[in-house]
Order: C-alpha cells, then sequence, then structure tokens
C-alpha cells in the first residue's frame, strides 16, 4: 500500500520517493484452532514535508489517504479477509 500511496502523493507533486515517505506496519495474528491467522494490519505512514508544501496540499494528500487503498492491488486483494487500517503522521 505504501507504494500506491506514494505514488498517488507523487502524481499532485508531493514528494515521496527519496527518504520522504516511510510506513510501518504492525499486523496482528490469532490463533483459529492450531492455525496462525491475519486478523488485522496497521499501517503508519511518515511523511517528511516542508511546512509551505503541507498548506498548499493539504486537501490533496487527504484525498489520497481517503481514496489510495482502493488502488492498491494488495489492499485489494485481502481487505475482505483481513481487516486493514492506515494512518498518516506528518513530519
Amino acid at each position: 500500500m505504501t507504494g500506491t500511496f506514494g505514488g498517488a502523493l507523487e502524481a499532485r507533486g508531493i514528494p515521496a520517493g527519496e527518504g520522504y515517505l516511510e510506513s510501518d506496519t504492525i499486523g496482528e495474528i490469532e490463533k483459529e484452532g492450531n492455525v496462525l491467522v491475519i486478523k488485522r494490519i496497521n499501517i503508519t505512514y511518515q511523511l517528511k514535508i516542508d511546512p509551505e508544501l503541507l498548506e498548499e496540499k493539504r486537501d490533496a494528500i487527504d484525498r489520497v489517504m481517503r481514496v489510495h487503498p482502493n488502488s492498491c492491488p494488495v489492499y485489494r486483494s485481502i481487505s475482505g479477509s483481513i481487516d486493514i487500517s492506515a494512518r498518516l503522521e506528518l513530519v
């Protein structure tokens, strides 16, 4: 999902490569019978952005955050069986 998010930001003139965008992902696993099953995935994006650019692009960033999952092949493939959440931290 990070690649899809970054690509959407870049398309809107918001730098996301070369250390501007990073993410941390935590998977939550539960045991069903004797099988470990991934139940939830929580993603935290960290976007380094100049304050002036943030002021100019804030609406675009918020929109990308809302819509990028539906353009992501991974999200579309697993979201029906695994709860996926994402949040954004601006640095």
